[in-house]
């Protein structure tokens, strides 16, 4: 593939977006940047949170883990259903309810200064991490794939490629990204459509012999139920229903969104209708993760392989689309990795901007002019620290350093989990000065405990189940520095 004609379509693909940008973006106040002036039509919310809720890792990763987890990652989307219930019928009317812009404001006016400010930088440290962490391994897939050719250092990769996210948010913000992430989630879905027939074709399999092979295959197992095997299914579904509600209830770059709706009964059938497409969303992935296997074994292609000799799943997808696909399947490969990325990262830096700007700068006290300053050289200096974030990561160059820098910030969200369930499930208050430490320690403990988990517990391995430990710690911690309601210690 020429590295000219990728670098023409990633050209043409960002001209779009900028193009859209300044379509959507005129007028735009701090009310348009922040919740889309409450005016979005709940379908458009739905089909733009597809793209937001995957990213480049996802399209990447879902295909390449079928050959070591099989479909056991099903039962976590089945766990995703529960938990978005929860978030349509318990968290979304407390939001509309209390007309939030930030919802970790909720948790000032729970419980006080030190518990907003710990929620909101709990929010701020995973989103940055995590969102510098997907956009690194995409920019690396890019740059061998392109730049490399071209003599294109990795840094200017980097660089360019997150100031065009910021050209094309920094004006518009949430308003112009439902528009832009609704484009790229076509784009996305549209590439894992045509991959399928594409490689459906290769191997001369009409629609009903892709669904018989995909079905037939060991790769497509869904339920395991040993203790030991770190694909047991009420594990994963339970770890789905909790990464939803955490990572989608109490995250406010995906909440963001639901709060552009016009009325709760909008964001609600927003968020049912968004599970439900969900589900066949990832359907699509995992059927394309058989096919890329089925498509090396008949072509006879040596896929890469680690030290213990495993198949990097990871490498799979990348591999065949840029160096044994067709020349038209590899430009859609590119066009849906890049689609999937930036509708991912350009949502987060938008989040991370309305977060600081509304739960540290306290931005809503400034005019509108002086809030326009304030949110563009936030949004700014959040382009910068991502950019710093993945050189950082380059620097390092050890992906189980990285991937352990990735494990820590997600486990920032068990403390998320813990603070909110204990504001909604009780009535008591807490030492507000306290609550920095109690949610400083139960990732630390449960970084440890995912380490040695196979020695201490016979065998016993952690998977995204982790995170429901996290927050219940969390939640024991408030506990203990909590005390009855003022009222209820002196009944009138």
């Amino acid at each position: 593939m020429s590295p000219t004609l990728v670098l023409s379509l990633i050209a043409g693909y960002f001209t779009i977006l900028i193009v859209i940008a300044l379509l959507t973006s005129r007028k735009a106040t701090s009310a348009s940047f922040f919740v889309a002036n409450r005016n979005v039509p709940w379908y458009m919310v739905a089909f733009a949170m597809i793209g937001t809720s995957l990213s480049g890792v996802s399209f990447i990763s879902v295909p390449g883990m079928v050959k070591a987890q099989a479909w056991s990652y099903m039962a976590v989307v089945m766990g995703y259903l529960v938990g978005y219930l929860v978030i349509g019928t318990v968290l979304l009317p407390l939001y509309y309810r209390l007309n939030l812009v930030s919802i970790y404001t909720y948790l000032e006016q729970r419980f006080g200064f030190w518990s907003y400010k710990t929620g909101a930088a709990l929010f701020l440290i995973s989103r940055a991490i995590g969102a510098a962490l997907r956009l690194y391994v995409v920019a690396g897939v890019l740059q061998v794939a392109v730049f490399d050719d071209l003599g294109v250092p990795f840094a200017v990769t980097v660089a360019v490629s997150i100031l065009l996210i910021y050209l094309y948010t920094f004006r518009g913000g949430l308003k112009t990204i439902l528009w832009t992430d609704t484009f790229q989630t076509l784009a996305m879905l549209t590439s894992v459509g045509i991959s399928v027939y594409l490689i459906s074709d290769e191997l001369n399999l009409g629609f009903k012999q892709v669904i018989q092979t995909v079905r037939d295959s060991e790769m497509s197992q869904v339920f395991f139920w040993e203790w030991t095997d770190s694909r047991k299914f009420w594990t994963q579904f339970i770890s789905g229903m909790f990464i939803t509600i955490v990572m989608t209830g109490l995250d406010q770059d995906l909440m963001q969104k639901n709060l552009s709706c016009r009325s709760l009964g909008d964001a609600q059938k927003n968020m049912f209708w968004f599970a439900l497409i969900l589900v066949p969303v990832n359907v699509l992935f995992l059927s394309l993760g058989v096919l890329l296997y089925q498509y090396a074994a008949a072509k006879g292609i040596t896929l890469p392989v680690n030290a213990a000799g495993k198949v990097i799943g990871d490498d799979v997808f990348p591999l065949l689309a840029t160096e044994h696909f067709s020349l038209f399947a590899g430009i859609v490969f590119i066009l849906g990795i890049i689609a999937v990325t930036y509708s991912s990262a350009d949502s987060a830096l938008t989040a991370l901007t309305t977060s600081f700007c509304v739960d540290f700068l306290t931005i809503s006290k400034y005019p509108e002019q002086r809030q326009r300053v304030l949110r563009q050289r936030t949004h700014l200096m959040f382009t910068v620290v991502l950019v710093i974030i993945i050189l950082i990561f380059r620097l390092l160059n050890d992906q189980s350093l990285i991937s352990a820098v990735f494990k820590a910030a997600g486990y920032t969200y068990g403390p998320l989990l813990g603070l909110f369930s204990f504001g909604i499930f009780t009535r008591r208050q807490l030492h507000d000065r306290f609550v920095p430490w109690m949610c400083a320690w139960p990732p630390v403990f449960c970084y440890v405990l995912n380490a040695n988990s196979k020695a201490w517990l016979g065998g016993y391995e952690f998977g995204f189940e982790i995170l429901l430990v996290n927050g219940l710690l969390t939640f024991l911690g408030l506990l203990a520095i909590s005390r009855q309601p003022a009222a209820e210690l002196n009944p009138a």
